[in-house]
């Protein structure tokens, strides 16, 4: 599969172009909004080809385009990659709303093309263990999931995500959006309700940089989520509490492969081992498979469309004041 990218970004280079090579794939061409930016890009990952023309990208020799642009780009190049016949994966938000991203996923659809959105917790080992012992009936009916991604954010990925709401900044978008991923990923079901608080404590500007919200799911289950940019020592966590057993997983919400999960039942502790794999080598292995007809990518689009609801349900939340009912747009 031969690829552009669309968006000559930091998780490209640290992550993507690699991903996509360990999956068998080729990186073609870059995009950037400057020719020289695109060219100098394309020349230190070994790109063939760097571009500042959307068209020229498309028109290129390619199967699939990545998108890691700001958030408010994302509809607009994702809809022109569909109807120029490529096959998408799109980082998360998928678009500034809902509706956006719904309709982004049908067009999709709607051409015979593979769309999926960037989340690499669900890849990660530790999740996939997680996810099967909370399957397998390990701890019983769940009760209860509490998530911990507050964090710092590294300088070098500050920029437009603590002071440009239009871009789509602030921690709501950039990480709540992950947990609500996650935590249907682990559940299986979709958050109903939802209420919130945000603050801005030292880093957003115009954005909120912290934000805690509980959650209400269909069956009954309660999720607790902090997510912040701003805690430089604290360590993220992931639990999941059931009627059998609890699930207490420490610094698994990071995109490498490391952390560590406690299983506690009445027999006592036990220590879960977990594969060590590339989170992004294993989705875009999937999403190689989804696009020719085998599978599904490790998150589709729908997937996108609904961790991006949840989000903005918090975000309503969080500045009404008021329980939110989530709107899936339908998908």
């Amino acid at each position: 599969m031969r690829w552009g990218l669309i968006g000559a970004s930091t998780i490209a280079s640290e992550h993507m172009i690699g991903a996509i090579r360990a999956a068998g794939g080729e990186v073609a061409s870059v995009l950037s909004s400057s020719t020289d930016r695109a060219e100098s890009y394309a020349a230190e990952h070994d790109i063939p080809v760097g571009v500042s023309d959307l068209d020229a990208l498309l028109d290129g020799d390619i199967d699939a385009v990545y998108i890691s642009t700001t958030n408010e780009k994302h509809f607009a190049q994702a809809m022109a990659a569909i109807a120029a016949g490529k096959h998408v994966l799109c980082e998360k938000p998928l678009a500034m709303t809902v509706a956006d991203a719904a309709a982004m996923v049908r067009a999709a659809a709607d051409a015979g093309l593979t769309f999926g959105t960037n989340h690499h917790l669900r890849n990660a080992g530790s999740h996939l263990a997680m996810r099967d012992l909370v399957q397998s009936g390990r701890i019983g009916d769940v009760l209860s999931v509490r998530v911990f991604h507050a964090v710092y954010l590294p300088l070098h990925l500050q920029g437009w995500r603590i002071d440009n709401p239009e871009a789509g900044g602030g921690v709501i978008p950039d990480i709540a959006v992950h947990d609500a991923d996650t935590v249907r990923f682990h559940l299986g079901e979709d958050p109903a309700e939802v209420v919130a608080m945000q603050t801005a404590s030292g880093l957003g500007q115009g954005v909120e940089d912290s934000v805690m919200s509980v959650w209400a799911m269909p069956s009954g289950v309660q999720v607790l989520t902090h997510e912040s940019f701003t805690h430089r020592f604290t360590s993220s966590g992931f639990e999941v509490h059931g009627t059998k057993g609890s699930i207490v997983a420490k610094n698994v919400m990071t995109q490498r492969p490391v952390g560590e999960i406690t299983l506690r039942t009445e027999a006592g502790e036990e220590d879960i081992p977990f594969e060590t794999h590339n989170l992004y080598a294993r989705s875009l292995g999937l999403f190689h498979d989804a696009a020719n007809g085998k599978g599904r990518p490790s998150a589709d689009g729908v997937d996108g469309v609904k961790s991006l609801a949840v989000a903005a349900a918090v975000a309503k939340a969080a500045k009404s004041g008021q329980r939110t009912s989530v709107d899936y747009a339908g998908v």
